[in-house]
């Protein structure tokens, strides 16, 4: 009942949920493009129509998560001229132009050749829609970068300074390239273009262990596991850097990410916790599993500490980020899951070179494609639970350090939130069950292996008209 009558709490409750649902499809339009940029591009080069086809089967759900993102990201933005007033008149010099030039730049990018390289094989040059497809690529993209740079000023804000409650640029290149942007945008990159190759792998596979397509679904298993192994160790690698820049940016939530009460001094040796209860009213943890000396190790890659790891008892209650077992646990299932798919990649890859994924064996591999199936959902998982870390650990900051949340949400009466609340999670249930009857007609229906290959036709015709037109060179009497 507190939760009810509080407009913050509400607020953001609101905020984590739109978040929450939007940020599913995105994910796969961001990462699919690339592999549709891939499929298209081994078509015109192979003028292998299976390539094409792979093309035109997952371009169809490239546009139904297209389609709900459109329509899940409107609420988002509304809400910081609804919810988040005070935050958007603070910082809307800045939030307000990146966000627009999301929108103008990159969204209307997208949009504008979507058209094109759903509707245009038939209608255009094969060139120029592949052209169409890698711009929709970059729009999609584009949109992560901007949004990134968005996030990633409110981690670490720089080019310029508060000034009476509002935040004065003096620097916008500054801005935009504040300290987390880099490894940000890198890390969600990977992250989107990692869970779409899984989720296509995960079908293909479904389909192989099916019965069906085999040959067909074993050129795109085969493609997204030939990208997947440079990309999933890669992501191991960016999110590791991402953590280091949080050890020196924000000790706060490396605090509440490790569940670490106590300072522990330079010089020392610190140990990981693998697993723990954390106790936010003793201040400290009811048991844990840890490895020694493995925080060490993860930080500075040696077994002492050159600088010290604050423990969240150097802060007061009120700036310490609340939920402590969530952002624990939301951590340690990201990397779980990172370190699985890495896994998942030198098991398919000793498979590769062994031989067994050859088009005769691959079917035979059941305990590896039910492993691919499985995976399919989990670069989403780690996804939302990164976004946890990122956005619960900067509280109680809304722009770390410089606005707290209390101050940056409107002064609305409770149940005007509430009604909104309850408003957006009925849309979002109704959009999220038509996506999953849609989508699952689309795989269940397969791939139309007859689609006229662009071009075919004309030639067709053309060679018709020829063959019509040449006279008939057998003697009179043997057409009497």
């Amino acid at each position: 009942m507190e939760l009810l009558s509080n407009t913050v709490a509400l607020s953001r409750l609101q905020f984590a949920l739109t978040a929450i649902f939007h940020m599913i499809w995105p994910v796969l339009t961001t990462g699919m493009s690339i592999y549709l940029i891939v499929v298209e591009g081994l078509w015109l080069k192979t003028k292998n129509p299976a390539y094409y086809h792979h093309a035109r089967f997952w371009s169809k759900l490239y546009l139904l998560n297209f389609g709900i993102g459109v329509a899940s990201g409107l609420p988002m933005g509304f809400q910081f001229g609804t919810n988040w007033a005070p935050l958007s008149e603070a910082v809307g010099d800045f939030l307000g132009s990146i966000l627009g030039f999301e929108g103008s730049m990159a969204f209307m990018l997208e949009a504008s050749f979507l058209g094109i390289m759903i509707f245009g094989w038939e209608r255009v040059n094969p060139v120029i829609h592949y052209l169409a497809t890698i711009l929709v690529a970059f729009g999609a993209n584009l949109s992560t970068f901007w949004i990134l740079v968005a996030n990633s000023w409110f981690q670490t804000p720089s080019g310029g300074e508060m000034v009476n409650g509002k935040f004065i640029v003096h620097d916008y290149f500054q801005a935009i390239l504040n300290p987390f942007m880099l490894n940000s945008v890198l890390h969600m990159f990977l992250a989107t273009l990692e869970t779409s190759l899984f989720v296509i792998g995960g079908i293909s596979a479904w389909y192989i262990l099916s019965d069906r397509h085999t040959e067909f679904f074993s050129k795109s298993f085969k493609i997204v596991l030939a990208i997947a192994l440079f990309v999933a160790p890669l992501q191991v690698y960016i999110g590791h850097a991402s953590g280091d820049q949080v050890y020196h940016y924000q000790p706060t939530k490396l605090a509440a990410m490790e569940a670490q009460w106590e300072t522990i001094p330079a010089g020392q040796s610190a140990n990981w916790s693998i697993i723990a209860s954390p106790n936010k009213t003793a201040e400290k943890n009811d048991w844990e599993i840890s490895v020694p000396n493995g925080l060490s190790y993860i930080l500075e890659l040696k077994p002492k500490l050159s600088q010290p790891v604050l423990g969240l008892k150097e802060w007061k209650p009120e700036d310490r980020p609340p939920m402590i077992p969530l952002i624990y646990y939301s951590f340690r299932l990201m990397i779980g899951i990172g370190f699985f798919l890495v896994a998942l990649m030198l098991w398919s890859m000793i498979k590769w070179l062994t031989g067994e994924l050859s088009n005769n064996n691959l079917a035979q591999q059941k305990w590896l494609l039910q492993a691919w199936v499985l995976s399919a959902p989990l670069g989403y998982l780690a996804i939302e639970s990164g976004w946890i870390v990122r956005c619960v650990g900067r509280q109680p900051w809304t722009v770390y350090g410089q606005i707290r949340t209390v101050d940056a949400a409107s002064h609305l009466e409770p149940g005007e939130v509430l009604f909104s609340l309850t408003v957006i999670t009925l849309l979002y249930s109704v959009l999220f069950v038509s996506a999953m009857y849609f989508g699952s007609r689309i795989i269940r229906k397969g791939p139309d292996l007859t689609l006229p290959i662009p071009g075919s036709q004309i030639k067709t015709v053309i060679a018709t008209k020829a063959v019509s037109h040449i006279p008939d060179s057998r003697p009179l009497e043997t057409l009497q």
